[in-house]
């Protein structure tokens, strides 16, 4: 299809650059995408930061594993700018983004990671874009492990993260992470939960206790939405086809 100038005016960019990750001993990629209007416009933004930043614009390793976000943010003109993060590859990535440690899977270093999520990385997007820096305007995303760590985000750092986005928790990976639950004593941000009802066997029961437990520590019951796809597998596919709904919910 063509593009003409009229539909490049409604287009955001995607640009990358590489920061030093001093908490996790390596360099991470960063993909950046910036509105339609970022150049022309003196408003700030809000910030979506997002792990797997691999899967997230269109450069996937294979097409199945990519969620084409700029494609959706395009189609909603989105006025939110939007941090992928490199995951740590094979090796690495369930180390970073689980906050315990599992006996047949390792891992147990989500601390690491979100500090440099927290105090390094964000302290860089806040100083070099046009950002809304409260966190009523910065969400954290993902899914699999980096919808635990998300969810796991919002507890650690409650006056950094106002919103996350947690797409097919791995909840399963440790029970400390309901044990967690039961030291918070309130919740001042929004969740938006999702997974398919055809993942794994624990998925559905795991984010029902979990909402119960939210519930329970919120002002509004408001601040929580619950959405359970009806065929829906532990897959790239159903990340990105519902990305644009928790989009609409967490930023608007």
């Amino acid at each position: 299809m063509k593009t003409t100038s009229s539909d490049k005016q409604t287009l955001g960019t995607v640009t990358e650059f590489t920061i030093e990750a001093p908490q996790l001993n390596r360099s991470k990629t960063i993909w950046v995408y910036l509105p339609y209007n970022y150049e022309d416009s003196d408003q700030r933004f809000p910030v979506i930061y997002m792990h797997d930043g691999q899967h997230v614009f269109d450069h996937a390793e294979s097409e199945k594993r990519d969620w084409h976000v700029e494609d959706k943010l395009n189609v909603l003109h989105s006025q939110a700018i939007i941090i992928g993060i490199e995951h740590g590859g094979p090796n690495r990535r369930i180390d970073e983004m689980t906050p315990y440690k599992n006996e047949k899977y390792g891992g147990g270093h989500a601390d690491d990671y979100l500090d440099f999520i927290v105090n390094t990385l964000k302290p860089h997007v806040d100083g070099n874009y046009k950002t809304i820096t409260d966190k009523e305007h910065t969400t954290i995303f993902g899914s699999s492990v980096g919808g635990l760590i998300s969810f796991y985000a919002i507890l650690k750092f409650p006056d950094v993260f106002g919103n996350a986005g947690v797409f097919s928790p791995s909840f399963w990976f440790s029970d400390e992470i309901f044990a967690l639950m039961e030291t918070i004593d309130h919740i001042d941000g929004r969740i938006y939960f999702m997974a398919g009802d055809h993942e794994s066997m624990g998925m559905v029961p795991d984010i029902d206790n979990m909402e119960q437990l939210v519930l329970a520590r919120v002002n509004s019951p408001e601040q929580l939405h619950k959405k359970i796809v009806h065929n829906g597998k532990h897959n790239e596919l159903l990340w990105a086809r519902e990305f644009t709904d928790a989009y609409t919910w967490l930023v608007g």
